[in-house]
């Protein structure tokens, strides 16, 4: 993984979306701050529509995922293809029109769902021409992300780059097949679905796992193969496990989408499918955590002195926790308890914030000075209390979730002798009170870090000195 000291990378774009990815990650972690303090407190809806739990709901999940997360994809993946091909993007002018078009998706979903514009999938209004304008922008970034790789000038291509442009396809595909609508007619922006009933719910939740799948976990293992070895300086522990990893993963997570129908009208040899290669898809996630964490054979006292190392480490522990969680809510047995609980929302968060949200933030640690030609962070005490912070957070979050999903699905479960329910589901809603109020100063604390990360960020961007003089400015 040699890396050409050249002044042919083009950051500019890189730097845009490594900013918008802190801005965007306090947007999204607000807004989560604030429907959690909703649930608390439902006072604070306000009765104001556009500020209801359920518009602010899907604009939380669409800001972390597709803003915070896919700035963070985005960049990183932009900088990696050049740093291990050996040559600068292939037209930096399709890279702007990458950056402005995503920035133009996030803020018109920002608009739109707070209204209530979204789609339903039967039914949809405002959503088709956002939808196109995703997929347009997609396809751009595939085209300035595989015609980089087209011009390398090295004749091997980087496992990263593997996992990134996997990614990358299988999202293209997801997307448009799932949002596939048709227009009412020309002259208005509402659609219908093409899917319907059992059937539109097998292409949502092969749209939805497979996002997990492919971005939430295809795209920042990309992330993390180039920079765990890159922040540690040790070679990947084994570059043969990372290629079976990469070709286990994309062959069995296609399969995977339809445990989150168990007990549904879906047929039940397609729940049985989707709950098999679910917990199949345990021995290729396990690897490529065992991998990342053992690239650190022989540097362990890192972990003592580099808190960006810490971030990188954690994200791994983390994502052996979700990918085994996972597995274990597919079995329907286990499903019968956790499904519909704040268990799903305590796994999600530990996937979401654990492992993507802190390997994210330690790729943009360890990008940013080289990109702004500094040697370092401003604060490197600033990172470490960052990262306590984080992870305090994300335990006490998932923690009370996942204490609060097994109370519920016990209490839900509950009969007397005669077959009637012990509990109501308010008695199930007030058990579970203090657990929110846990998840909310966990979600509070991860906030709270991202408030940090952003004053370190400005100040190591408009910190004059030091300059790293070693490597000359690129050309932008």
């Amino acid at each position: 993984m040699s890396e050409l000291k050249s002044d042919t990378y083009s950051y500019k774009v890189i730097r845009q979306f490594a900013i918008m990815t802190v801005v965007w990650g306090i947007v999204g972690m607000a807004v989560g701050v604030l429907i959690a303090a909703q649930l608390l407190w439902p006072e604070l809806n306000f009765d104001i529509p556009w500020l209801s739990y359920g518009r602010l709901r899907p604009l939380h999940t669409n800001a972390v995922i597709f803003a915070f997360g896919g700035s963070a994809l985005i960049g990183t993946s932009l900088y990696v293809v050049q740093r291990t091909c050996h040559t600068r993007l292939f037209s930096d002018g399709l890279a702007s029109f990458v950056f402005w078009g995503w920035q133009l998706v996030i803020v018109l979903a920002a608009i739109t769902l707070p209204m209530g514009l979204t789609s339903t999938k039967e039914y949809a209004e405002l959503e088709w021409p956002i939808d196109i304008l995703i997929a347009v922008v997609w396809v751009a970034y595939a085209v300035l992300y595989f015609g980089t790789i087209v011009r390398r000038r090295t004749s091997h291509i980087y496992v990263a780059n593997w996992f990134y442009g996997a990614f990358i396809i299988t999202i293209a595909l997801l997307h448009i097949v799932n949002s596939a609508a048709i227009p009412v007619n020309l002259t208005t922006w509402k659609s219908y679905s093409v899917y319907a009933g059992a059937v539109d719910a097998m292409v949502q939740w092969w749209y939805g796992h497979n996002a997990v799948g492919f971005y939430l976990t295809a795209g920042f293992l990309g992330m993390m193969y180039y920079f765990v070895p890159k922040q540690a300086n040790r070679p990947v522990f084994s570059y043969r496990l990372s290629i079976v990893h990469f070709w286990a993963l994309i062959a069995i997570y296609m399969w995977a989408g339809p445990h989150h129908l168990h007990y549904s009208s879906l047929p039940d040899w397609a729940q049985s499918v989707g709950m098999v290669f679910s917990i199949i898809l345990l021995a290729p996630s396990w690897g490529g955590m065992i991998n990342g964490i053992m690239t650190l054979s022989g540097a362990w006292e890192k972990l003592r002195t580099d808190p960006i190392i810490k971030f990188l480490i954690v994200s791994l522990s983390f994502y052996g926790m979700s990918t085994f969680e996972g597995p274990m809510m597919s079995i329907k047995t286990v499903n019968a308890l956790s499904h519909n609980t704040d268990w799903t929302v305590g796994h999600v968060h530990a996937g979401a914030l654990g492992w993507v949200a802190m390997i994210s933030i330690g790729a943009m640690y360890a990008m940013i000075p080289p990109l702004f030609g500094k040697i370092k962070m401003y604060s490197i005490r600033m990172i470490n209390w960052h990262f306590w912070i984080s992870t305090i957070g994300v335990v006490l979050y998932i923690s009370a979730m996942w204490i609060a999903g097994v109370t519920q699905g016990l209490m839900w479960r509950a009969v007397n002798e005669d077959g009637t329910l012990t509990y109501s589901f308010v008695e199930a809603l007030q058990a579970t009170y203090p657990y929110y109020a846990i998840r909310l100063l966990g979600g509070f604390l991860f906030l709270g870090g991202m408030f940090l990360m952003a004053y370190n960020v400005w100040r190591t961007v408009r910190n004059p000195q030091p300059v790293d003089t070693r490597i000359p400015a690129p050309v932008v």
